[in-house]
């Protein structure tokens, strides 16, 4: 017989939170892999401070926003913060009226209700006292996914003002509680558990993260097209959407969606086949003659970043494969989210698409944010003596399909053996690339 799931959907953590009760909110193994009781500010009382002091570690936070926090002159504790997590501690703090020496529940409940109160000026509170309020990251769980972020992202999903009020669960022995405990809590409780790992996903399928900026004509090899610039919230990238012919809000639209690869698309490297897809998906939009390009920043070496990619070729330098590489940097094979690149599609008023990819795990992306791929075009890819191997790691190791590849070594196309265009003739795609950060 299977466990059953420990985790609620974030819509019933929401509820409950909107019904001023507690949640605990679970954050990422790899980082603290601990459990926090959570509750919106306003909803705090003397009876549930009695609860928290009661199961978690006593330490009383309560996030709220830089804007708060800077009308209330509540300057981080720290100037030089060397905390892992990069936890943003204030000066602590006690309300100067209706509380005793501060540390009982019914104190606390008070200067909680202080913090949140908009007559509430710097002089009507004590510095240091015994609540510590936590500096948010603008932007919330989609820049910083920590119990700070969360809790006052859950407070304004509720309704709330954007303060919360957290504390680390603990067992009988003082010891941190992990998974299997905080599960047997929230059954013994009666509490709702989320994780924010699902509280990231909500945001991004329900929030608009993404903003148009700017539209100009580009002249390109493949005839003019227009680029749309965009800012995201989600990963703070500016990114580009290329557009042929008048897409919007059309159906069944021909479109790519095109990992930043320097290496590859700038660079013309030889490791991957970026820069000659690009160019093919180009080269197939402008023959249809309508169709999107959004080129999502912030996926270099599949989401690991310029420099680590530059160490994954040395590995693979020495022996190793594109996934090997990665892993042994740490890194899932493929660190992609296309939750940005989905956004710009609904902005433009796209929900069908034709979809240039050779990447099976690229339409699984877009389809979980809602957007339906009616059919699948191929990418046309030439191995190189420099890429066949690459090639073939992103085929059976990935699932890209790539049928071309079934061809003997001595069989491949040296770079200098490819197709010049004629004068005057379209210019080829420029061939060469990297890393596939695209697929």
């Amino acid at each position: 017989m299977t466990e059953p799931e420990p985790f609620a959907p974030v819509e019933h953590a929401i509820a409950a939170i909107a019904r001023g009760e507690m949640v605990i909110v679970v954050d990422d193994a790899d980082r603290e892999n601990e459990g926090d009781l959570v509750m919106a500010a306003p909803a705090v009382s003397a009876e549930a401070l009695a609860f928290f002091v009661r199961h978690t570690s006593g330490l009383i936070c309560m996030p709220m926003t830089g804007e708060r926090l800077d009308a209330l002159e509540l300057p981080l504790m720290v100037s030089d913060n060397t905390d892992p997590k990069g936890t943003a501690f204030t000066v602590s703090v006690d309300a100067k009226r209706g509380v005793g020496t501060g540390i009982s529940a019914t104190d606390r409940a008070a200067t909680i209700a202080a913090l949140i109160d908009p007559v509430t000026g710097p002089g009507d509170l004590a510095r240091p006292g015994h609540i510590f309020p936590l500096r948010y990251e603008p932007g919330g769980v989609l820049k910083r996914a920590g119990h700070t972020e969360a809790a006052v992202d859950l407070a304004r999903l509720a309704g709330f003002t954007p303060a919360g009020v957290i504390c680390e669960l603990v067992n009988d022995d003082g010891s941190m509680q992990r998974l299997p405990q905080l599960a047997e809590f929230a059954r013994a409780h009666g509490l709702v558990m989320c994780s924010i790992a699902d509280l990231i996903a909500h945001r991004r399928a329900h929030e608009k993260l993404v903003h148009r900026q700017v539209a100009a004509e580009i002249p390109t090899p493949f005839g003019p097209f227009t680029a749309v610039g965009y800012e995201s919230e989600m990963d703070g990238f500016q990114h580009i959407a290329l557009l042929k012919g008048a897409p919007e809000g059309k159906r069944d639209v021909l479109v790519r969606m095109h990992s930043e690869c320097l290496t590859g698309d700038v660079f013309g490297s030889l490791r991957c086949d970026c820069g000659t897809q690009l160019a093919d998906a180009m080269r197939q939009i402008a023959e249809h003659g309508e169709g999107v390009i959004v080129y999502i920043r912030g996926h270099e070496g599949r989401g690991i970043g310029i420099m680590h990619k530059l160490w994954a070729y040395k590995l693979q330098d020495d022996g190793r494969d594109t996934v090997e590489a990665n892993v042994e940097l740490g890194f899932a094979p493929d660190s992609r989210d296309y939750g940005t690149g989905a956004q710009i599609l609904v902005d433009l008023g796209l929900s069908t698409l034709r979809l240039l990819s050779n990447n099976p795990t690229k339409r699984a992306g877009l389809e979980g944010y809602g957007l339906e791929i009616v059919d699948r075009v191929p990418i046309e890819t030439t191995p190189t003596t420099q890429n066949l191997r690459y090639l073939e790691t992103k085929r059976d190791k990935m699932g890209h399909e790539l049928p071309g590849l079934a061809v003997h070594p001595s069989a491949v196309a040296a770079p200098g053996d490819r197709p010049r265009p004629e004068p005057g003739d379209e210019p080829a795609p420029p061939h060469g690339a990297a890393e596939e950060d695209s697929g």
